[in-house]
Order: structure tokens, then sequence, then C-alpha cells
């Protein structure tokens, strides 16, 4: 059986919603996302379900969209530190956890850095992955500002841009469908206020009051965070152990993620595990997946393949139930990351 995603919702004291999902089951391990994230769409892509399925089995993962991304409620507001540890704080207040273990990644390495420093008792322990003490380190100047000059003007090929810097390793459907997820998970200008988050952000004052066991973990070659900031980050929290792995990849899911996968379970003290997206469609379900990738009614899916309307209707049903889906969006994703 495919693991199962359950919903909730959290709130932040101005009454902003938290979208969260949680899948799996045992002790808690909450994920602090990277720039962008849309809980639907990114379960969609095979490779990021693989992902955190595997991530899932002997915990119970908890993933959320920040305000202004994915699922959550509108947000137009500053983009800070503090409604970052805001949106950590609302979602665990929400799901009664007093302690867990904390992954964050690429930006949200950052954020779950401070949150462990500044809350010693609630992680059990710490892992950090394609993240940095500094932002400013990531680039120079002038191309920090050219990115963000190209996000905010040209958000559709600025997507595609920082896709091909994020996943180099990712074959072609994999990274149409990433940077699809992207414009869908957030629009230009929140896009734009994340990423100057991201640049602005400075936690190497923090790093020496973290006291959770601490694994962190970058990639050698990886093209939108210098792996001397992964060392930064190590060097900066007492005792914790760096593990610089293979590859160009900055997102986890992609790349070598088995080796990701390895170690933070390893870390966990949980037993090695992959497990693969289950799909087994139909010949026609296949079809007809690919035709809701095409953007067509159930009217005209039935019109092309010469059914009925109903006959359509139930094909797509039978699919998102096959692939734990709830939208036709999450399957013209799925779709799209099959096609290389």
């Amino acid at each position: 059986m495919a693991t199962r995603q359950r919903w909730g919702s959290a709130h932040l004291e101005d009454g902003t919603s938290v979208a969260y999902a949680l899948s799996g089951s045992g002790p808690p391990l909450v994920v602090v996302p990277g720039w962008l994230s849309h809980l639907e769409l990114g379960w969609s892509i095979p490779a990021e379900r693989m992902f955190h399925e595997a991530l899932s089995s002997g915990r119970t993962l908890v993933r959320f969209d920040r305000p202004g991304c994915g699922l959550s409620g509108p947000y137009d507001g500053p983009r800070t530190m503090g409604l970052e540890l805001a949106t950590l704080r609302a979602v665990t207040d929400d799901l009664g956890l007093d302690s867990f273990d904390l992954l964050g990644w690429s930006l949200g390495a950052a954020v779950a850095a401070q949150w462990a420093a500044d809350h010693p008792s609630t992680v059990e322990r710490l892992v950090l992955y394609g993240g940095w003490a500094t932002g400013s380190s990531i680039g120079d100047a002038d191309s920090r500002r050219h990115v963000l000059g190209l996000l905010a003007t040209h958000w559709g090929f600025g997507s595609d841009l920082l896709t091909e810097l994020f996943a180099p390793d990712a074959d072609p459907g994999t990274r149409r469908a990433q940077a699809a997820y992207q414009r869908a998970a957030s629009s230009a200008e929140t896009a734009v206020a994340l990423l100057q988050l991201a640049y602005d952000l400075d936690v190497t004052a923090a790093l020496p009051r973290v006291a959770a066991p601490t694994l962190v973990l970058h990639r050698r070659e990886d093209r939108a965070a210098p792996i001397a900031q992964g060392r930064a980050l190590a060097s900066g929290i007492p005792g914790a152990r760096l593990v610089e792995l293979e590859g160009r990849s900055h997102l986890p899911a992609l790349g070598d993620a088995d080796a990701v996968v390895a170690e933070v379970r390893r870390f966990l003290g949980l037993p090695p595990l992959r497990r693969d997206v289950p799909t087994g469609l139909t010949p026609r379900q296949s079809e007809v997946a690919a035709l809701v990738a095409e953007g067509l009614t159930n009217r005209e899916i039935a019109e092309r393949l010469g059914i009925t309307e109903r006959s359509a209707e139930s094909h797509v049903e039978r699919i998102r139930l096959r692939l734990d889906f709830r939208s036709r969006a999450q399957v013209a994703a799925w779709w799209t990351a099959q096609v290389r």
C-alpha cells in the first residue's frame, strides 16, 4: 500500500493558516522546508515522494508549507526569521509536540539551527542538509541581485533557471515538473522575498548554543550552497558530525537521494530502507493520466478516447486513489515527471 498523507492546519497569531501533512508512524520528524514548497504537488513528483516515504518509515514525518506557499494561507507581510520560527511553533503546538527530531534543508537549515539554539529542550536530534550559516556567502552581491531581479521580472524563466541550478542531475521530465512546481508553489513576489531572506540570514552567533546531537549533510559540488557553508555549520555547532556527499544537486530528493536517506536514517537509529512510489496504472489509466496532463476535461478525454464521460471520470478517480492524490493538478505533475 502507498504511504498516505494526513492533513492538518495550524494558525499564526494573525490568523494566517499553515497547512501541514503527516505521513508514516512513530516518533515525530519535523521538516523545515527549503525555499518553496507545495505539499500536494511535491507528493506528486516521484523522486520527492520516494524521499519522503523513505523518511516516513519508522517516523511520523511532519511537513508544512510556510505562509504564502503551497496550501497555506496568503501572506504579504515581511519575511523574517521571527516569522519562520513562529510558523514552526504553530505547527508543533497544533500537533502537541513537546520534543521531536528536526530536519532543515536549504533555507530551512538556518531556521532549524536557530530553533534548536532557542528551544533546546524540544529538539532530540538535528539534521541540517544543504544549508548555510551566513546567507551573504551564497554567491557574490552582483549574482544575488541578478537572480532576484530575474525572478521579479521573469518568474517563469527564473524558475527554470533555478531548477537547472538546484537539480542539474535530474532527468528532463523531473526538471520540468520541478520548475512547474515552483511556479505553482508561490507568486513571484513571495519567491523573491524568501530568496532575499535566505541571503539575509546569519545564524553564526546561534550555532554554539545548539545542544542537540547534530548531523550536517552537504553535497561537495552543490551549485546553490557552497560546501564551505556546510563546513561552517558543522564547525560552529558543538559536537556536530559533517558528512560530505558526492553530487551537485541542491535538492535532497534529487541526485543521489539514497545517500541522503541512508545517512539520515542511520543518524536517527532507523534501519536502511528505500521504498518505491507505487504506480502500476493500467494502459488505459496511463492514457488518461497523459490527457489530464494536457489539461483536458473529462468530457474531452472521453471524446479523445471514444469512451463515455462517466468512464473518463471513473478512470481519473481510480488514478487519484491509486497514487494517493487529491487533485488533477497532482496527476498532471506526476505524469509530467514521468516523461523523459
